[in-house]
């Protein structure tokens, strides 16, 4: 047999291989030396990072800050406000991107605190960890008592990490009017406030006993909301777990919420919000509401909610106006929705009245159209399954019904309510509606899709 013959191109692959390793092999000889000589005095042409230069630099074109790092200590009984003060300093003042870590393992006590901006670059905030509130709600003499931890005006910020905001409102709610009424009635803080933020992503943490309402947007902007838990006792006064204020882009999905109030609310001058795969329970529900408080004008619109699961609740889902605001609720839809043992699965009451005295039935209204209800189903704690209440000086219009199954916890009948309410249906609902006729057919509603830059 002949000799086997390479081709010429693989000879010169192998070629120019033994040369790039042969080149290779005096590079790493050459850079021995350098190393070698510089135990001897001289100085290296390469510095190697410590671990502290890794840990507070700049990776890949992010900034790590170390909140242990700044001074905090994480024992869970040193104040470490100071710290992180000077670690968000830093983040925002940053030229780069930069990500705030409170490292698992430790707790941080943090005081009263805001995040201001704008700030220089995008910034990241990694809880591994847990920062707990004060006790004492004494430790709030002095200072703005609806805050503990308060984002203003920053934009392109990210809360993340796994770690547990924890609100220790326990004597908060022990001093609560709701709870006693014998005590004073008096505001407590928010977990967590984002007023007018934009961009936001908060993924992936756990946001427990809020001496109040848990996480709040307020005249916000493209937010996106995921994976969170939300836990307060059933009986913690006015612990809303998600709040929604004069913001609009918000998409909220994959949340598990069990509070003493709405699981989410959705209140004045809010628009274009997406609601998705949440498990509420207890608590009060999901509300739009409570609005036209005082006279006050309000506006609701894009709404979707699509997917919760609703267990052993005050609420199902709900819209709730006071007498005598005006403004519009308006494009609402609920769908895929399923309630377990639920007091009131679906209601819209234009009599609400959160007061120690009776409200008057007044002239005006917030006016209510276009809102649908669509494949909910499930069981009623009470006999009123449902319950549409509209004004006498502005009945509610274009309300539509398809495929709502709400059967009673105990066996029993439903019923249907209705006052006021003009609307159509479709397919197969029990307990039957008992609309007025409306002059057209609605069809469920449905968001335009927008777009979230974040």
């Amino acid at each position: 047999m002949g000799k086997m013959r390479c081709s010429s191109i693989s000879c010169y692959n192998f070629s120019s291989f033994s040369t790039s390793f042969a080149l290779f092999a005096s590079l790493y000889s050459l850079y021995f030396v350098l190393i070698s000589a510089n135990v001897s005095g001289f100085d290296s042409l390469i510095q190697l990072p410590t671990s502290t230069s890794l840990r507070n630099t700049t990776r890949k074109s992010e900034t790590l800050l170390f909140v242990n790092d700044i001074g905090a200590i994480g024992d869970g009984i040193t104040d470490d406000t100071n710290s992180f003060k000077d670690v968000w300093k830093m983040a925002c003042n940053s030229p780069s991107r930069s990500k705030i870590v409170i490292p698992a393992g430790y707790s941080f006590l943090v005081r009263p605190i805001n995040f201001a901006g704008p700030c220089r670059s995008k910034v990241s905030l990694r809880i591994a960890g847990t920062i707990l509130a004060p006790k004492d709600p004494e430790s709030w003499d002095g200072l703005n008592p609806r805050k503990w931890i308060y984002f203003l005006k920053v934009k392109h910020l990210t809360v993340e990490g796994g770690g547990i905001i924890d609100g220790m409102g326990q004597e908060w709610w022990a001093r609560s009017c709701k709870v006693n009424r014998t005590n004073p009635c008096h505001h407590a803080p928010t977990a967590l406030t984002f007023h007018r933020c934009n961009n936001l992503r908060v993924r992936n943490i756990k946001i427990f006993n809020s001496q109040q309402m848990h996480l709040a947007f307020t005249d916000s902007k493209h937010v996106s909301v995921s994976h969170l838990v939300v836990l307060a006792p059933a009986d913690s006064p006015n612990t809303d777990a998600i709040h929604i204020s004069s913001s609009t882009q918000v998409n909220i999905k994959d949340c598990t919420i069990g509070t003493g109030d709405d699981c989410i609310s959705i209140v004045g001058n809010s628009s274009r919000i997406k609601i998705k795969n949440i498990v509420c329970g207890p608590g009060h529900g999901i509300s739009i509401g409570s609005l036209g408080k005082s006279n006050s004008w309000s506006q609701v619109y894009n709404v979707h909610v699509n997917g919760a699961s609703i267990s052993n609740t005050e609420n199902g889902v709900r819209i709730k106006t006071w007498q005598g605001g005006s403004g519009f609720v308006r494009k609402i839809t609920f769908e895929n929705v399923w309630m377990e043992n639920v007091s009131n699965p679906i209601i819209i009451d234009q009599y609400y009245c959160d007061s120690t005295k009776p409200c008057s039935n007044k002239t005006s209204n917030i006016r209510i159209d276009n809102i649908s209800f669509v494949g909910i189903k499930g069981t009623s704690a009470t006999e009123r399954a449902i319950t549409i209440a509209c004004s006498d000086s502005c009945s509610c219009r274009k309300l539509y019904v398809e495929d709502v199954q709400l059967t009673s916890f105990s066996g029993d009948p439903t019923t249907f309510f209705c006052w006021q309410a003009y609307g159509s249906t479709s397919g197969l609902n029990y307990p039957p509606p008992c609309f007025l006729c409306d002059d057209s057919i609605l069809q469920p509603t449905v968001l335009s899709n927008w777009s979230q830059s974040i």
